[in-house]
């Protein structure tokens, strides 16, 4: 009976986040239910599992969630999104017009802007690119995603995204983890997401197709919608109206300049500043008795952000024309999203806490070819099943990272591969249909799963399993490099 009490409350929250229920109330509601059915008390799941899982996960992460929203916040009101946008795509031309929206997308949130704040300032740059060259426009949503939530979601050395930064603390790593191995997958995977959608504007061309206007009015995100983007990204998309936008845009290089920073003192951080300082007062109780592994990579991006909010502010201070209603919406932007991936977490921490969680972990961990091949499957299920690669991400290495990091040491296994595998698996499935940031970004873009999603299918999940193919294989041959 347990084990029908898991799987049928992973079900119903499944099912129910995807007709547009809110995560926030049924995370804890499925907990119960599996909790009940086990014949487990449900008050203490509720105030002595659930709540303390959620809050662990609030605790460790606010810092980013915060900083992450106020960074994209403040380089979208400085206009400085488009401004990059509007100079790659003017250097690389008409011609180069897939290229162009890719790198783009590829350029702003490698930098630490939200896909959800990009989209806005994307989505409209496409159409125009895509109107000039006179491609149809259901190829847009699959250009931007390639750029923008496949490689430098959570495979490229540095990004300072959440899916790229949870696994830090379990596995002791940085967002620098195996950063030849990411180098290596996100070439491989933006090399096949370019080739298809070169081969699909060939067709497109070849079949007669042309563009044709979807509607250019602004979207409107519903409550449905806002639910579950929020359930699979970072900021909360009813934010994006608030505050207010510069009427200029800086010039690139001091657009640039930020990201250039984030990328930088993280890297910084991680690799020179933190290695070189004395942390062993953490061991202290006061300090939470933790490793200074435990906690070195959060700092680093930490830092980093907050040194690129501060160059944002001083050299866009006359671009923002409102600058505490630009940090007010990115603050309170980040709330809803960290709250929904908590709530999944504290969801997590009662299936695991079951007596009959037993039997689903050791069929996890007995999968046929070692730890490696079980953290692959275990972070590819959890990120389809739940659509979410943070949450699912999120709730494996809350069960089950300690046991994890004890087999990677047992069989010489570098934490820096398993970080960057984890990362990697969980951008697979995370994209299927009822994905937040899809779903988001086909609304946007006022286009439908009919017209859009196959392509999408190719370039931001076929592309990334290709990429772990490879990686898996490079990793398990060579080792991390």
């Amino acid at each position: 009976m347990g084990l029908a009490g898991i799987v049928l409350a992973l079900a119903l929250l499944m099912w129910l986040a995807y007709r547009g229920w809110s995560v926030l109330l049924l995370s804890p509601a499925a907990a119960l239910l599996a909790a009940a059915i086990s014949g487990e008390p449900l008050l203490a799941h509720w105030t002595q599992t659930f709540m303390p899982g959620a809050a662990r996960f609030i605790a460790q992460w606010f810092p980013m969630f915060l900083l992450g929203g106020l960074f994209g916040k403040l380089m979208d009101d400085s206009g400085s999104i488009k401004s990059i946008a509007n100079f790659l795509t003017a250097k690389l031309g008409v011609r180069r017009t897939m290229l162009s929206v890719v790198l783009a997308s590829a350029v702003v949130t490698y930098g630490g802007v939200s896909v959800f704040v990009a989209f806005f300032v994307l989505v409209p740059m496409t159409r125009e690119l895509f109107r000039a060259a006179n491609i149809p426009a259901r190829l847009m949503p699959a250009a931007i995603g390639l750029g923008a939530f496949t490689f430098t979601m959570s495979v490229m050395p540095g990004t300072p995204s959440v899916n790229n930064a949870i696994p830090m603390p379990y596995f002791g790593t940085t967002t620098f983890a195996a950063p030849g191995l990411g180098i290596v997958t996100s070439i491989v995977i933006a090399a096949f997401g370019m080739w298809w959608l070169k081969r699909a504007e060939a067709r497109a061309r070849h079949a007669g197709e042309v563009y044709v206007d979807t509607a250019d009015t602004a979207p409107v995100i519903d409550e449905m919608s806002r639910e579950r983007a929020t359930a699979a990204g970072d900021f909360d998309p009813a934010e994006f109206e608030h505050g207010k936008r510069s009427i200029g845009e800086p010039p690139f290089i001091l657009a640039l300049l930020p990201l250039v920073v984030v990328i930088s003192v993280n890297f910084l951080m991680s690799l020179l500043v933190l290695p070189n300082l004395d942390l062993t007062f953490l061991a202290a109780d006061r300090w939470g008795a933790v490793t200074s592994a435990a906690v070195a990579g959060v700092w680093s991006v930490v830092v980093a952000l907050t040194a690129a909010i501060v160059t944002l502010i001083v050299i866009n201070y006359r671009r923002l024309p409102s600058l505490r209603e630009s940090l007010d919406a990115g603050a309170k932007g980040s709330v809803l999203p960290i709250m929904t991936v908590a709530s999944l977490v504290g969801f997590g921490a009662v299936i695991a806490a079951l007596p009959a969680f037993k039997a689903v972990q050791d069929a996890v961990l007995e999968v046929p070819g070692g730890p490696l091949v079980s953290l692959v499957v275990a972070m590819n299920a959890l990120a389809g099943l739940t659509g979410t690669a943070s949450g699912g991400m999120a709730i494996v290495l809350n069960t089950l990272g300690e046991t994890y990091m004890q087999l990677a040491t047992e069989h010489g296994i570098d934490p820096a591969l398993m970080h960057r595998l984890t990362t990697i698996s969980a951008g697979t499935l995370d994209a299927l249909p009822h994905n937040g940031t899809v779903l988001l970004l086909l609304q946007i873009s006022h286009l439908t799963h009919r017209e859009s999603y196959l392509d999408m299918v190719m370039t931001v999940i076929v592309s990334v399993i290709i990429g772990l193919a490879v990686a898996f294989v490079l990793g398990s041959t060579f080792g991390s490099f």
